[in-house]
């Protein structure tokens, strides 16, 4: 009987997962892979709002890719070490003993956020990448950005047991609107000059 209770207990244990775990460092890798995939395309249309040439697009998204790859390492160093600094204060003043296997790695936290914008940058620089005609290149990155921005809208929800029709359509009107705002007011600067 006891062990019978034993089993149904470890079942549970290992069947229950706590999905608010989970949050920090899924909010991390969606949001850095969104971030680079929007960032990155936004950036495209606004250069190709002006700029009708593929060479232009290209190095301005591959600008914004090393750019912003490397803003979001530094920024997620920068805060990983703060937390860790807090967490090794805490342990010595509880315990006098610092358990480093407890701590977080700011290096790993760097590449992680750096690899994850990265991932998501590089779906319009691959999109816009073969495709000499203009109009045909501005459809290519707003399709395979859509398409994107959809999978990250659900892999977060999945991943998150939230819904993911919600998410996913949260995520896809965000990125049309970031790109939409970029490229309307590049176009409406670039007719009137600066």
């Amino acid at each position: 009987m006891d062990q019978e209770r034993n089993m149904d207990i470890e079942k549970e244990s290992t069947t229950t997962l706590d999905y608010s775990k989970r949050a920090q460092w899924l909010r991390a890798a969606v949001l850095g892979a969104n971030d680079g995939l929007v960032s990155t395309a936004s950036l495209m249309m606004g250069v190709g709002a002006v700029k009708h040439d593929v060479k232009a697009m290209i190095l301005s998204g591959f600008a914004g890719m090393v750019a912003g790859a490397c803003s979001m390492a530094i920024g997620e160093f920068v805060s990983v070490y703060s937390q860790y600094d807090i967490e090794v204060a805490q342990m010595e003043r509880e315990s006098g003993e610092v358990e480093k296997e407890k701590l977080p790695s700011p290096l790993q936290a760097a590449a992680a956020s750096a690899l994850a914008f990265s991932a998501g940058a590089i779906v319009p620089l691959l999109a816009a990448a073969f495709v000499k005609e203009y109009r045909v290149r501005i459809v290519a990155v707003v399709a395979a950005v859509t398409v994107a921005l959809v999978v990250f809208g659900w892999l977060g929800a999945a991943l998150g047991k939230a819904p993911a029709v919600r998410s996913s359509a949260r995520v896809l009107f965000g990125g049309w609107l970031a790109m939409a705002v970029t490229f309307g007011l590049t176009k409406l600067i670039g007719l009137h000059g600066l």
